[in-house]
């Protein structure tokens, strides 16, 4: 099962990662460290990645089109009515 899409929930040193299917299956919802990143990255076929837009997304959403990722910045104010519930890293990658 291939990855289509993966929500990225930046922070300082574990980021975590959600991938989901082309038919919405989850496939993966891990922490990953910052030093491993791009490594995950450059092992996962070309998909979108979806990530809060904040003082580093810009960083990280260079290295990835590098990679032939697609990236998309959401503003905080358009990813809050996606919140499902508690809010924690896994909660947010996987809105």
């Amino acid at each position: 099962m291939t990855v289509k899409t993966v929500g990225l929930d930046l922070a300082k040193d574990v980021f975590q990662v959600h991938g989901i299917s082309e038919n919405g299956r989850v496939i993966f919802n891990k922490a990953i460290k910052r030093a491993k990143l791009l490594d995950f990255f450059e092992k996962l076929p070309r998909c979108i990645v979806g990530m809060e837009a904040c003082g580093s997304s810009h960083h990280w959403g260079r290295q990835l089109r590098k990679l032939g990722h697609d990236v998309k910045l959401m503003p905080a104010g358009y990813v809050k009515p996606y919140v499902k519930r508690g809010k924690n890293d896994a909660v947010d990658a996987d809105r």
